[in-house]
């Protein structure tokens, strides 16, 4: 009876462990689109090597006095190579992406929580 309630509750924990670990690592928590100029594309790592990359977006800042123009920047993993490909060749010119955002970074995904699964539009 004493090792039933042993394996009930290593299974429980396991359940627990593996809901935990599925949230924080492939649910997606938010979708959306990012518009701006690319700053660049590039393939780096260590010991993962994924594609990572950089908008910079223009907007009117909020604590801008004068009106004037201030940049945002929007750090950006990239999951696909064809897409990486597409990004890497137009360096410089204005992307729609679309992306996920995920609540935890996994190594072989990249180095930000954000991931750009494809190009929405280009300029």
């Amino acid at each position: 009876m004493r090792n039933k309630y042993v394996w009930l509750t290593i299974l429980s924990v396991a359940v627990l462990f593996a809901g935990f670990i599925w949230y924080k690592y492939y649910f997606v928590f938010g979708e959306g689109v990012k518009s701006g100029v690319l700053n660049y594309a590039v393939k780096k790592g260590n010991v993962f090597k994924t594609y990572e990359g950089k908008l910079i977006q223009q907007g009117f800042g909020a604590n801008s006095k004068t009106g004037s123009l201030t940049s945002y920047e929007f750090e950006f993993s990239i999951e696909d190579e064809a897409v990486f490909n597409q990004l890497e060749v137009n360096n410089g010119k204005t992307f729609d992406l679309h992306y996920k955002e995920y609540h935890g970074v996994l190594p072989w995904r990249g180095n930000t929580t954000y991931v750009v699964d494809r190009v929405v539009n280009m300029k």
